[in-house]
């Protein structure tokens, strides 16, 4: 299966990694965090705030590869406590709204970056 790097706008630059890769009819998208479009952390303690941020830079990597929201099959969310499950489902909810992609939710101890609160990785099938 050929692979083929997407080019990338309006999310943060990366170093020694890809935001997303096609391969086939499928996007495989890197784990998004709350970072501007500059790197800046977004939301420093406010999971409400970062949650936004990385569905907002979900959405921008997969119009990259000419993808949305609505053909995402499969997300994977990290999130450093499970008190933030409640809320991170709330803004997930803003974003898919009549289609449920399958999510694994998973509690790790931190991410890259103490400050990041969450991290979601994505799947989406675009013909």
């Amino acid at each position: 299966m050929k692979r083929e790097d997407v080019a990338v706008r309006g999310v943060h630059k990366t170093t020694g990694y890809s935001h997303a890769v096609r391969a086939g009819d499928l996007v495989f998208v890197a784990g998004q965090v709350a970072q501007d479009q500059e790197g800046r952390l977004v939301g420093r303690g406010d999971i409400e705030a970062q949650a936004v941020q990385v569905f907002e830079n979900l959405k921008a990597v997969l119009a990259s590869a000419g993808a949305a929201l609505d053909d995402v099959v499969k997300l994977t969310t990290y999130t450093t406590s499970v008190a933030h499950r409640q809320k991170i489902a709330e803004v997930r909810a803003r974003y898919f709204t009549t289609y449920f992609p399958p999510n694994t939710f998973i509690v790790v101890a931190s991410l890259a970056t103490p400050d990041y609160l969450l991290e979601i990785e994505a799947v989406a099938s675009r013909p």
